[in-house]
């Protein structure tokens, strides 16, 4: 019996001390890479073998954290979202709900910080919400509050997201403060740091400047000099000169927000890099520099044009540019702003329909509802908040309700501005020099094409249907070659975005101009400008103008008939 024991005992030692060898082989991959700075692609060197043996032994609570550091080391973002993609594959296979948690958050975070697509990042969130509904981690589920939070706050419900905040803040700050892995420490002061930051955006927005200010002094002190913390302590700096414009200290603000710009541009956040320059921009205008103000306004336009979003409070960086060009009588950039402005209304108005509606359906009216199955299980007192929290639910909708018709008079009311500032004008086409490679003309022979050009476009000729570079050669007495090289120098493009915007520009003004032409269909727009498909004409406009040719139509006609 006696030998029996000892068997069964030594047995459970091998199997202790070969699992612990198990883990010690993972813990040593990781050492030889984690200290390594975000995006670094050296990681993989020793994350492959990582992965490796993680696939061959199927432990997949150690492959989750295998893609999972992948995302965190690889510099690209599309593999960045591949490897979520992964994480994904990896935890659901496990079949742990926590792994699936931290997968789909891990998805929606790419989606959001890397790329700024709400709608995608927002659908990964609620995926881990409906997970994390019986997890007893505290840690993912303030994680994902914090990035339902982040939603909130995109939107316009500073309010709701601030709360969501404070809870996460609270959460945070006490697990920082414990008793736990450096590791853990590390990740829940980050947390509590982030939130910090989210939470002064909210009070910004709300006019809470003693809060925010109080907050961005906290932030700072909290995240010190440590170099675990520099991208936080960017932001809170970022904060401090936002602080400082509003209260006309521009020298001052111009000190911070330059400070905090090489940590803001190292972490990628495109986003608040934005927020940077328009506040450098606005503080810049502050103290009467138009032109230096400009130069980072127009950073922003770049931004966008790269990245295709662009956050609501930064509206006003085209408004800006408009009145500037406006005043530099410059109607090719007036124009090419404003078309600039309604794509970004477009792109706006289309998060926010999707948006508002599926965070308030998929995870406001969910909690609440699964807080009331809750609450009818208590006494009498309890079924009085159930009614209270169905009360605040209609509240809600109707605050939504009345924030739609508000963006919807918003809207309406940028066709106004643009009428201000494009009527009676003809659009001219932008003189940038695209061509790299070209033939020597003579300066002579480049001044009489352009003074050709010029009474071509005056004269309207380009609404000739069926016009060509060969057929404009001809007319104009020269030969295609020649005219293409004048063309994509001096205008702008080659001779067929020169032709589109031509075409685009004079059917715009005739919009404005004259009212009959709102009455006209499709086709007769197109064939009035000299473009012989509508579809072709709908495509142009669209990528002129950002918006599409019968929607422009009936909201002029709505603004008109709101003006009668």
């Amino acid at each position: 019996m006696t030998k029996k024991l000892l068997f069964i005992f030594c047995t459970i030692c091998v199997q202790y001390f070969l699992s612990q060898e198990l883990y010690s082989d993972y813990y040593k991959l990781r050492k030889k890479y984690e200290d390594l700075e975000e995006n670094d692609q050296k990681a993989f060197s020793y994350l492959q073998l990582y992965i490796s043996k993680a696939k061959k032994e199927k432990n997949y609570e150690k492959l989750v954290q295998g893609y999972k550091d992948a995302v965190f080391y690889t510099p690209l973002d599309e593999h960045k979202l591949k490897y979520t993609d992964s994480m994904i594959w990896a935890a659901n296979l496990s079949k742990d709900k926590d792994l699936m948690i931290v997968a789909h958050m891990d998805k929606g975070v790419i989606y959001y910080y890397n790329y700024k697509k709400y709608q995608l990042a927002l659908n990964e969130y609620l995926e881990a919400y409906e997970y994390s509904k019986n997890t007893t981690n505290e840690y993912l589920k303030h994680q994902n509050l914090y990035h339902i939070g982040v939603v909130k706050s995109y939107l316009g419900y500073y309010d709701e997201a601030a709360d969501l905040f404070s809870k996460c803040l609270l959460y945070y700050k006490e697990k920082s403060k414990s008793d736990i892995h450096p590791n853990l420490i590390y990740n829940n002061k980050k947390g509590y740091l982030n939130s910090l930051h989210q939470l002064i955006i909210c009070y910004r927005h709300l006019g809470k400047y003693k809060e925010m200010d109080a907050a961005v002094e906290k932030g700072l002190s909290e995240a010190g000099d440590d170099k675990d913390y520099i991208q936080e302590k960017g932001y809170f700096i970022l904060s401090k000169g936002i602080s400082e414009y509003r209260k006309k200290k521009y020298e001052k603000a111009l000190s911070d927000l330059y400070l905090s710009l090489p940590s803001i541009r190292k972490s990628r956040d495109f986003a608040r890099l934005s927020v940077n320059y328009f506040f450098i921009g606005k503080s810049y205008l502050g103290m009467n520099d138009a032109q230096k103000s400009v130069v980072y306004f127009r950073k922003i336009d770049s931004i966008f044009n790269k990245h295709q979003f662009i956050l609501p409070e930064l509206r006003e960086n085209y408004e800006i540019l408009i009145n500037y060009s406006k005043k530099n009588k410059d109607q090719a950039k007036q124009l090419y702003y404003t078309g600039q402005l309604l794509k970004a209304d477009s792109i706006m108005s289309r998060d926010f329909s999707y948006l508002s509606p599926k965070i308030h359906k998929d995870y406001d009216t969910k909690t609440l509802l699964e807080e009331k199955n809750k609450l009818q299980k208590m006494n009498y007192l309890v079924t009085v908040i159930v009614i209270l929290l169905i009360i605040w639910a209609i509240g809600l909708i109707m605050l939504f309700a009345k924030r739609q018709k508000k963006a919807k008079e918003i809207k309406q009311q940028y066709i106004l501005l643009e009428e201000k500032f494009v009527k009676n004008h003809a659009a001219e086409i932008s003189s940038a020099i695209v061509e790299e490679k070209r033939m020597h003309l003579h300066e002579g022979k480049v001044e009489e094409l352009l003074r050709k050009l010029k009474k071509f476009e005056t004269k309207k000729g380009f609404i000739q249907k069926g016009l060509t570079l060969n057929r404009l050669a001809q007319q104009l007495g020269t030969n295609s070659s020649y005219l293409s090289q004048v063309i994509n120098e001096h205008k702008g493009g080659n001779f067929n975005k020169y032709l589109s915007q031509l075409r685009i520009n004079y059917i715009t003004n005739l919009l404005f101009e004259d009212k009959k032409y709102l009455k006209y269909n499709i086709e007769t727009l197109a064939k009035e400008c000299g473009i012989a498909s509508r579809q072709n004409f709908s495509d142009l406009f669209y990528e002129i103008n950002g918006i599409r040719p019968t929607d422009f139509i009936k909201k002029r006609m709505q603004e008109m008939e709101g003006n009668t």
